[in-house]
């Protein structure tokens, strides 16, 4: 099938379109009910009738945005009516879900009249916490817009104006830079005098434009004060005070084309015509004014091309805007969209494409290089880190502008961003928080290796820690300046420097297990694992991260020899926190023991118990077993049943644990508190302990695979000074993450 007969299936398929209602809080009770509607939902209601405000406390208004057409202009389709446009307005309620986690009801309109489009939306404000107006035909999108903003004490804003203005106002940002050009000295011409292309406009002049260096051209040609047919009011704004003239006379000379019109109007000899290193953006739909290849051909020099198309680079989409500056807006309860919040957002949005780009995203993208300059300008659309550099820019400049009708603590809305992603990123926020109060130095062990040079950039930057990369500098420095990374960290070279004392340390912790002097010495020069480990034993590091491309048991083997388990440990055991919407879990041992026994897996539990309090998580372990507590009898149900006796009997142990139980046991409520109602754990178990090290990996796994579960580790407890193994092929995130742990691993030690 082709891709139109697709995405019929994709719509048709039950249950038809693409959103539902889903309810929030529990409805499996009479009493839920009577607390959801009546008699309890009174309480609520007369509170908001006190005190409308209270509405943002009771009801999802908050995060309740309606988008709002008459289908009279939608992109690529015309004027095709109301309820033609509906799958259009339903994609745009996906795309805020999934983007920002904002609740959409799309309402369309059968009205072509611009009053009665006013008095239908402006009528609904109890309802929503903004407005998104969408594919409304100019000039009347104006009128409606502008009316509903004086009207209106909620956010209206019509992403078709706005949004292309503020995410090509960013790549327009750095396109400049990038062809070391002022913005204010920038000869711009338009293709398009629409909406689209009056608000970018506009938007442009708010960024440092000039506006009389703005050509603006029609169908008609360039829009001039001498123009004798006619030209409504909103065109007229940016008629040139020029000789008439068409498009090609307008581009002659000019640094930027906008191209918001239609395909093939743009000739090679038109981009030849443009000044040098010019910037092109040819942002028609489905088909640019110009194709990429041809706008790159036309010239040697550098050419900056932007399309709206995602088989290009530098793909100018309005997803990048429209999520986030609402998610902003909303958590402010600001009662409008003000220029002050588009600038930030376009500031923020070209501030983030000259940072280094996450591997999910790179992968999403066909493993394409993704890294500030002319052919990326501009951040990709699934980037997940546009969130928490947009919407708190878009919070901030409202507060600051004096829209906002809520104050709060940037930082702290970070966070609570961060949550709205997944528990994961919630989880490791808080250990990158406190590594960050005091940073240690963590040795990179491989790190020659691109992904720990860019996580090394990533750990200086954020301030988790002080990275120290092992490995030949001159390797790392060429790696570093290709990836355009500047940055100067500690670079340690296990073969070009003199090391003696660390292979005389390596010989005597080693020379009874069959290692030679002149041994120690070579494993110490050619072997980053045993450099690194003998680093940190010796404190010139505090902490070890390595594995990257390594099996796991040969990265392992190196830090066990020469750093050894804790005074107070005999085990070290690998650990995986899985995090699930509302529930987190850590799960033990997935890396390390193959048959543990009942002592073992009692020091496990210890361990795994206090890696919990680090993530702030107060810890409730369940002994896992096919058994539940004795109803099978064998050698294998007696191993967790003993070290459930051993953690009992043990007074350091202030946690609850209990077992053997089966996993839906220690997970399901009902379970514990029905059949089980004596067992110690008096809620669901975060804390799972496997009997063996199969069992182990292939539960997590399942886990992460089959439940949806994000899987952050291993972590690797039980060692004397902190060491954690990655896994081959983790991502640079990982790293960052894993480094995280283990600074404040080191900050207990």
């Amino acid at each position: 099938m082709g891709l139109d007969d697709d995405a019929r299936e994709y719509h048709r398929q039950s249950p038809p379109g693409k959103i539902e209602i889903s309810t929030t809080k529990p409805t499996n009770t009479q009493r839920d009910l009577s607390l959801a509607y009546s008699p309890g939902v009174a309480a609520p209601c007369l509170d908001i009738a006190e005190d409308s405000n209270e509405a943002y406390n009771y009801t999802a208004k908050g995060n309740l945005v309606g988008v709002v057409s008459n289908g009279s202009a939608v992109l690529g389709l015309g004027n095709i009516g109301a309820q033609a446009s509906k799958p259009v307005m339903e994609g745009k309620g996906v795309l805020f879900k999934r983007f920002a986690d904002i609740d959409v009801f799309d309402i369309e309109l059968d009205r072509a009249d611009p009053d009665e489009i006013i008095e239908c939306v402006s009528a609904m404000e109890p309802t929503f916490g903004g407005i998104n107006l969408e594919d409304i035909k100019a000039p009347e999108c104006f009128e409606i817009e502008e009316r509903l903003r004086e009207q209106m004490s909620i956010p209206v804003f019509h992403d078709d104006q706005h949004g292309t203005a503020i995410i090509s106002g960013a790549a327009l940002l750095n396109a400049a830079e990038i062809v070391e050009k002022d913005l204010s000295e920038l000869d711009i011409v338009f293709s398009g005098a629409g909406a689209s292309a009056i608000a970018t406009a506009r938007f442009y002049v708010s960024l440092g434009a000039k506006r009389e260096n703005i050509t603006m051209c029609d169908s008609s040609g360039i829009i001039t004060v001498d123009r004798s047919d006619e030209v409504n009011e909103f065109k007229r704004e940016f008629a040139a005070d020029r000789p008439n003239g068409d498009l090609a006379d307008a581009m002659e000379d000019a640094d930027v084309f906008v191209g918001l019109s239609v395909a093939d109007i743009v000739s090679q000899e038109m981009v030849r015509s443009m000044a040098d290193n010019p910037v092109i953006f040819a942002m028609a739909n489905p088909d640019p004014e110009i194709t990429y290849e041809a706008a790159k051909d036309a010239r040697d020099d550098t050419v900056i091309m932007a399309t709206g198309r995602s088989d290009y680079p530098n793909q100018v989409n309005n997803v990048l805007g429209f999520p986030f500056i609402f998610r902003g807006a909303l958590d402010v309860r600001a009662t409008e969209i003000n220029e002050e919040m588009k600038v930030a957002a376009a500031d923020a949005l070209a501030e983030l494409a000259r940072q280094d780009v996450p591997d999910a995203v790179v992968k999403a993208y066909g493993d394409q290089p993704l890294q500030f300059g002319s052919e990326y300008i501009i951040p990709k659309p699934l980037d997940p880190r546009v969130l928490f550099e947009v919407a708190p820019a878009v919070a901030q400049a409202a507060m600051t502008s004096g829209a906002a009708r809520k104050d709060i603590d940037v930082t702290d809305y970070e966070e609570r961003l961060e949550a709205r992603l997944g528990k994961s990123r919630e989880m490791m926020r808080v250990v990158l928080n406190k590594a960050k109060s005091n940073p240690k130095r963590v040795a990179l062990a491989e790190g020659t290796d691109e992904k720990m040079i860019r996580a090394a950039y990533q750990i200086q930057e954020q301030g988790i820690a002080e990275p120290i990369l092992l490995g030949d500098a001159d390797t790392i420095r060429a790696t570093a300046a290709d990836l355009g990374l500047e940055f100067d960290t500690t670079i340690v070279d296990p073969a070009g420097e003199d090391h003696e004392q660390y292979g005389d340390r390596l010989h005597e912790l080693r020379r009874r297990k069959g290692i030679t002097r002149s041994e120690a010495g070579e494993l110490i020069r050619r072997d980053s694992n045993y450099f690194g480990s003998v680093m940190v034993e010796q404190g010139d590091a505090d902490a070890l991260l390595t594995g990257l491309t390594h099996h796991y048991p040969s990265a392992l083997r190196p830090p066990l020899q020469v750093i050894g388990t804790a005074e107070d440990a005999d085990y070290a055991a690998g650990v995986y926190m899985l995090t699930f919407k509302n529930r987190v879990i850590f799960a033990a041992d997935t890396t390390v023991n193959l048959d543990p026994t009942a002592d073992v897996l009692a020091e496990v539990t210890k361990h795994t118990a206090s890696l919990a309090r680090r993530f702030n998580v107060e810890p409730r372990a369940a002994m896992l077993s096919y058994s539940n507590f004795g109803s099978v009898e064998n050698e294998g149900t007696r191993k967790p049943r003993n070290a459930v006796d051993m953690l009992h009997d043990d007074p350091e142990v202030d946690f609850p644990v209990d077992g053997e139980m089966q996993a839906d046991t220690a997970v399901v409520e009902d379970i514990l508190e029905g059949t089980y109602d004596f067992t110690e754990l008096d809620e669901p178990a975060n804390v799972l302990i496997f009997p063996n090290l199969e069992a182990g990996n292939i539960g997590y796994k399942l886990l992460q695979r089959l439940g949806g579960a994000e899987a952050i580790g291993p972590m690797l407890v039980g060692m004397d000074k902190p060491v954690h193994v990655l896994q081959r092929g983790d991502e640079v995130k990982d790293i960052v993450n894993l480094a995280g742990v283990a600074v404040v691993d080191a900050q207990e030690e």
